[in-house]
């Protein structure tokens, strides 16, 4: 696991996040995966970030000199405690809602489009649509947003 400082490109707000490698990274911020949690803005980047390395098993450790605490967050971000608290809400709000939803897998924009034009009855549904079938729906004036926490198909469940 690598854990990786990412920030988004409409507020700047930085945040982590763990990905199996590089590649799985790269292939994740590709299909629109990933999203800033606090804009939920799916164009993010690596942020620049010290590397972690840890010390020689074989060396004393060296008391350096104190370090200034970091700066109390501006007006504009959100404290960290806050972030987690709200994600957290946010998780467990989800998790709420999900069985109370039908899933539909793939077939997410079509059952969408079919509730919007009155050809199905409305119901509250879950899916997998790609960036394009998502960006379609938002042109059509189709209301629906991903989800913030990201879940494992029921298909793909052991």
């Amino acid at each position: 696991m690598i854990v990786f400082d990412l920030c988004c490109a409409a507020g700047e707000h930085r945040f982590e996040a763990w990905f199996a490698s590089s590649e799985s990274f790269a292939d994740q911020r590709a299909r629109g995966l990933i999203a800033c949690p606090v804009c939920g803005d799916s164009q993010v980047s690596k942020a620049v970030m010290a590397p972690r390395i840890g010390a020689k098993s074989n060396q004393r450790s060296v008391t350096g000199p104190a370090v200034a605490a970091p700066a109390p967050p501006t007006k504009n971000e959100p404290s960290p405690d806050l972030v987690r608290r709200v994600m957290a809400e946010i998780a467990a709000k989800q998790a709420e809602m999900l069985p109370q939803s039908r899933w539909v897998g793939r077939d997410f924009a079509a059952a969408a489009r079919a509730m919007h034009e009155g050809r199905a009855a409305e119901d509250l549904i879950h899916g997998q649509a790609s960036p394009e079938e998502a960006e379609a729906l938002r042109d059509e004036g189709i209301a629906a947003m991903p989800l913030l926490v990201p879940i494992v198909p029921p298909d793909a469940v052991n």
